[in-house]
């Protein structure tokens, strides 16, 4: 048989709905099992188009771009923030909460005298002193999901109206980077948007047309892929016994041939090296490679790994001791690698989990899938240590045992965006969906917004300077002209004939070029070229293309002055 990864998440107590939905992420990982989920979005996803130079608009993002990077750190399976921060002020509460499983007094390590964590996150201790970790409490929203399946959609596309029937399939950086890349399809970037460890349950980087994360679907890949420059491992021996081995093989050769970013990363993994010694389990493998990338100089901003084994319904105590463990030693040995090369200060880190869990014990020695829990942030960028926000009462919950949330985890998503990648703050709302911006300070700026009023609980936070332009004004770069390109409409539609047509909105008269491609890059002929005065037209593809084309799916291009946009469209 074909070689399969495991990937059944950790399963506890029985809850109502608790097996489905551990069966729907099961079917959700079927490609990821067959070892081809890492392809992501090679079907479409153009980032085997290396014949096509880097467009203007292209250049003009990479120099304009902060050097910034941002690690989004899943904790998955709903992280149990009582365990992660323990509020020493409501001690008694919490102690009388959890009779079997609470941490006692002599095991916490007391970092201000309000809140403390587990001596099993000593490591994080000399980061605490170096101003390199904050903690932002009661992290959650309004009605908050209680399901793996929805939760982590939720955090993921940041549409708190989501359910598990109905869901946005955008995520908030898939929005971010289907705006800065608006050729993405002919013209990626040169380094891969995002990496992404672990495929599963998250649409974090999807976009309308298509997922800007290379995704490798475990470390074992992505190692892999670093040391050969190659996506998948051609071995004749493992498609020995594979049913479909043959078209298995050719997938793999197919992708190793297109996908360009395989021999990036093998370049950026060799120019990096580790200085320091990291643990061997999965999670430290993760950061160790990240480490060797970023120090590699890649050029990725986004990346994303995961801790998985979280969903702690039963014996609980020894399972987040040794994954807390896990995260803090690692996150420790992660800073003191970039910092021998002075990255630390670029990189931001943060955790997420689809939700936290409740007040009370179960009687498994463990806790049920709950509310709000803390988000952790990591890195020099920090400017200084703290407990951020208002930690929700253990006093008044919900009737299910529920700590309610007191921080919006949209608004911390709108501030690393606007105040650490500085993407524009009228953006960001946009890729929040709308969600109103309301910073919060966790010691960066680049906006130059004055932070609302927040509890902190070591004392006053640090105010930083926003990063200025060449006139002193907030560095906010747009590299691109919204006056065009935000104002040109385009999209493709099929009337009833079900021949498939360009919508095509011009708010000025200017010449206008398209160009339809196959998925493989090839051009497959002009559409359209021409002056187009202001006003709206409807192309039809088929009609104003000189050859037959076939059935199945297209890029088309449109090129307005030195501007350039596509998206996909299906021919039937």
């Amino acid at each position: 048989m074909c070689d399969t990864h495991d990937n059944t998440p950790f399963k506890g107590l029985q809850h109502e709905g608790h097996d489905e939905e551990h069966k729907n992420w099961s079917r959700r990982s079927f490609l990821q099992a067959l070892g081809i989920a890492g392809s992501g979005s090679m079907m479409l996803g153009s980032n085997f188009l290396t014949a096509a130079a880097p467009s203007g608009l292209t250049q003009a993002i990479a120099q304009a771009e902060t050097d910034k990077i941002v690690i989004l750190i899943r904790l998955s399976g709903g992280n149990d923030g009582l365990s992660t921060v323990i509020p020493i002020e409501q001690y008694d509460a919490y102690a009388n909460a959890r009779p079997n499983i609470y941490i006692p007094e002599s095991k916490i390590l007391k970092l201000t005298d309000e809140f403390g964590v587990p001596t099993y996150m000593k490591s994080l201790e000399p980061m605490w002193g170096e101003g390199q970790f904050k903690a932002v409490h009661g992290v959650g929203y309004a009605s908050q999901s209680l399901s793996h399946f929805t939760g982590s959609d939720i955090f993921a596309n940041t549409d708190i109206t989501s359910t598990g029937f109905s869901s946005l399939n955008t995520g908030w950086m898939g929005r971010h980077f289907e705006n800065i890349y608006p050729d993405y399809l002919m013209n990626p970037p040169v380094a891969p948007a995002a990496v992404q460890i672990g495929n599963f349950g998250s649409l974090v980087f999807q976009g309308e047309e298509t997922n800007y994360a290379f995704v490798a679907s475990n470390i074992d890949q992505l190692e892999e892929i670093a040391e050969t420059g190659l996506q998948y491992n051609l071995d004749p021996a493992l498609f020995d016994d594979c049913m479909y081995g043959d078209q298995l093989e050719f997938l793999r050769g197919v992708a190793n041939v297109t996908y360009e970013y395989s021999g990036k990363i093998h370049e950026a993994y060799e120019r990096g090296q580790n200085e320091v010694e990291y643990q061997d389990n999965y999670f430290a493998r993760q950061l160790a490679l990240l480490a060797r990338l970023i120090k590699g100089n890649l050029g990725t901003k986004v990346y994303m790994i995961t801790l998985g084994g979280f969903d702690t319904h039963g014996n609980q105590p020894l399972a987040h001791e040794r994954l807390m463990s896990y995260l803090s030693i690692a996150i420790d040995n992660f800073y003191d690698d970039l910092a021998f090369t002075q990255q630390d200060d670029k990189v931001l880190s943060m955790t997420f989990s689809e939700f936290g869990r409740r007040i009370f014990e179960n009687g498994s020695n463990g806790t049920d899938h709950g509310k709000a829990a803390p988000t952790l942030f990591f890195g020099s960028g920090l400017n200084g240590s703290a407990f951020v926000g208002e930690h929700p009462t253990l006093d008044n919950p919900d009737g299910r045992g529920n700590l309610e949330y007191t921080m919006d985890f949209r608004d911390l998503y709108a501030t690393v965006m606007a105040e650490w990648l500085c993407i524009p703050v009228p953006l960001v709302e946009q890729h929040i969906l709308g969600h109103t911006y309301a910073p919060v300070n966790l010691g960066f700026n680049c906006s130059g917004v004055d932070f609302p009023e927040i509890a902190y609980s070591d004392g006053e936070p640090t105010i930083p300077t926003a990063e200025s332009g060449e006139n002193g004004e907030p560095a906010n770069p747009t590299p691109y002209d919204p006056s065009l390109l935000e104002t040109i409409v385009h999209k493709p539609f099929y009337p009833t004939d079900s021949a498939p047509h360009i919508y095509l909105e011009m708010p000025f008269s200017a010449h206008v070029d398209i160009q339809l491609y196959n998925i493989l890059g090839q051009n497959m002929g002009t559409v359209m070229n021409e002056m187009m005065f202001e006003g709206s037209r409807e192309i039809n593809i088929r009609e104003n293309m000189a050859q037959q084309l076939a059935t199945g799916k297209y890029i088309y291009r449109i090129q307005v002055q030195n501007h350039k946009m596509s998206k996909s469209v299906m021919v039937a």
